[in-house]
């Protein structure tokens, strides 16, 4: 596959926010903070697109999926895995 194709095809969403938030430079966008989708080979931003104010770049939560239940035995062999018993100390038997 083409590397152009999958940086473009995968464009993260990052969050920016205004570096001195406190002054009256920046606009109310870059105050507040912001999210811009841009493809990975990109350099980060250095400055608000509206007010060329100083941004930068928050590092946000990482969605991870969750799990509610631990699988089942059942649950695990329909998913395609084995399934081991220990029987002794390094001894384990296919269920």
């Amino acid at each position: 596959m083409d590397v152009f194709y999958l940086t473009h095809l995968f464009m993260p969403l990052y969050e920016y926010i205004a570096e001195f938030p406190d002054t009256d430079k920046c606009c109310r966008i870059c105050k507040k903070g912001f999210e811009l989708r841009r493809p990975v080979d990109r350099d980060p931003l250095v400055s608000c697109p509206l007010c060329r104010n100083p941004v930068s770049k928050v590092i946000s939560q990482v969605n991870t999926p969750k799990i509610a239940k631990p699988f089942s035995v059942t649950d695990a062999k329909k998913a395609g895995f084995t399934v081991l018993e220990k029987r002794d100390e390094g001894v384990f038997e296919k269920q």
